[in-house]
């Protein structure tokens, strides 16, 4: 594994990102975007972007592209997926508890005492908990563990009845309140890094394109993709519509660093200490030189990640599409992933930024990615 190697910002993150770019930050990753509901984050990502962009297009299940030099016949796309694992509303007892089933990989063992808000078609959001048991009332011997069959979700209703008056109707999707915290030593603390943080690495490429006034000679597709949690649905579905000749890809992995994690298992990764560059079979040789020669030449420190198959991300989709897309993926490193205290390095999004708008300088048109010549 390559070491990360460090340097000094010429700017702090605070004048790196500007007051516009915070106020966006927390506004999109305090929304929230359940798999298969993405829309109301959508439109502040959109809305965010579009003075950035020359046009954009939004498919039928949501995933939005914004676009620059959309008239180009060599198309580049750089990648997030904008969806939170969440629950569902999937059974309703006559005493007026609700049972849930996942959307996405949602973790059962952390819901218990987690405040949500279920979302209704009609009344808006309505809150409630997951109750659970004090620990004095439960039998140590034969304690039962959370799982999915036995959480519940309480929302102060004693029958079904009364649930149902609020608005609750099997197939509501419920979200954890838990919203976006700046920790301590340049931690940023959120519900949803995995991935929302993403789609803000991706817009503030755009933003840093246009603001330095960067010419790309190709033409740009940033991605927002849906349904990633469920099988990586927007990406399979957006790269039939674009036809990318390239695709980078970010996403999220995890920070070994941390106790009950397995650096064997996982590789190594720490948060603070930069970007993930991965190898795989689906990250495309040439194009993975690329990102990490220019990584080299301008300081910025990063990390490798080796998969021994699939990526699990995004990266897939695109990869292994259209006759296959030259394709790479650049990863932020992240603890505790799938709850709600996800904790991420704001200098490594800061880097991220960074090495996407300094690679993309490096691609062509003309640029060769046949592995035989």
């Amino acid at each position: 594994m390559a070491k990360a190697k460090k340097t000094k910002s010429t700017k702090s993150t605070k004048e790196f990102f500007g007051k516009k770019s915070m106020d966006f930050i927390q506004k999109y990753m305090n929304n929230y975007a359940p798999t298969g509901f993405e829309a109301p984050g959508q439109r502040i990502w959109l809305d965010y972007i579009k003075p950035y962009i020359d046009d954009y297009f939004v498919d039928n299940y949501g995933t939005v592209v914004g676009v620059i030099n959309p008239d180009a016949k060599f198309k580049v796309v750089i990648e997030a997926h904008a969806d939170e694992i969440a629950w569902y509303v999937k059974y309703i007892t006559s005493d007026g508890f609700i049972h849930v089933a996942r959307n996405g990989g949602s973790d059962h063992q952390i819901a218990p005492a987690m405040r949500v808000h279920v979302h209704t078609r009609k009344k808006g959001l309505v809150k409630g908990v997951f109750g659970w048991p004090a620990i004095h009332v439960r039998n140590r011997s034969n304690e039962k563990k959370p799982e999915v069959a036995t959480i519940w979700l309480d929302t102060g209703c004693n029958t079904k009845e009364e649930v149902e008056k609020l608005g609750i109707e099997i197939g509501n999707v419920i979200t954890f309140r838990d919203g976006f915290e700046e920790g301590n030593n340049g931690h940023w603390i959120a519900r949803a890094h995995d991935n929302r943080m993403g789609g803000v690495i991706i817009a503030e490429v755009a933003r840093m394109l246009k603001e330095k006034k960067k010419k790309l000679p190709f033409g740009l597709y940033i991605v927002n993709a849906v349904q990633e949690e469920v099988g990586l649905n927007g990406a399979k579905m957006i790269t039939e519509t674009i036809k990318p000749n390239v695709a980078i890809v970010t996403d999220v992995t995890h920070d070994t660093s941390t106790p009950m994690m397995n650096k064997k298992a996982q590789g190594e990764a720490q948060v603070g200490k930069g970007p993930v560059v991965c190898v795989a079979p689906a990250v495309h040789n040439i194009l993975l030189d690329i990102i990490r020669d220019t990584a080299d030449a301008k300081k910025i420190p990063y990390q490798m990640q080796a998969y021994s198959r699939f990526t699990g991300t995004d990266t897939d989709a695109f990869a292994f599409s259209n006759g296959g897309v030259p394709s790479a993926l650049i990863s932020l490193p992240l603890r505790y992933m799938h709850t709600t205290v996800e904790t991420v390095h704001k200098h490594d999004v800061e880097n991220c930024i960074k090495l996407y708008v300094e690679a993309l300088q490096k691609i062509t048109p003309k640029t060769n990615f046949k592995y035989l010549k």
